[in-house]
């Protein structure tokens, strides 16, 4: 079995995510979707897990990945942070670059509003912001991946409670 954390858009406002740290127990990876802001190496540091990030729009500084491909559990990961796939008008765009990347997750950040989605068999994930959430109710959020043995995918969208 496989759990994956995967957070997005701290924009160096990093208290949520060492809360979100204690809260989640036994991840083999915690993918980071952009826009760290140059936090990444005290959160490599501080975290019990492997991390992976990927370079965001305010990612200007260091020397992060635009994208990363990835295998776990018999799926084939495409991770980014969006922005160049205008995901602010939706997924078509990145999930046309998924199926040509024959990926059948992708994972994005940017538009700091979650998103689930399984459209035309590639699972579409956003885990919204942590820092700087834009959804109703402006919760900071997160997602928890899991793959079991058999490489059944299960998922869910997780929110920290406001102070």
């Amino acid at each position: 079995m496989h759990k994956i954390l995967v957070v997005s858009d701290t924009h160096r406002k990093d208290e949520n995510f060492y809360r979100v740290l204690e809260k989640e127990k036994d991840m083999d990876l915690i993918l980071h979707c952009g826009d760290v802001e140059g936090s990444e190496t005290q959160m490599q540091q501080l975290s019990p897990a492997i991390m992976r990030f990927v370079k965001g729009n305010n990612d200007f500084f260091g020397n992060l990945p635009d994208e990363i491909d990835f295998e776990m559990g018999g799926h084939k990961f495409f991770v980014t942070h969006g922005h160049r796939y205008l995901v602010n008008m939706g997924s078509s765009e990145i999930r046309r670059e998924a199926l040509a990347r024959g990926a059948d997750i992708v994972i994005y950040g940017h538009t700091h509003k979650p998103v689930t989605a399984e459209v035309d068999g590639i699972y579409v994930f956003n885990p919204g912001s942590l820092s700087y959430p834009r959804q109703e109710g402006r919760k900071p959020s997160y997602l928890v991946l899991t793959i079991d043995d058999d490489g059944k995918l299960s998922f869910e969208i997780k929110y920290l409670e406001l102070f």
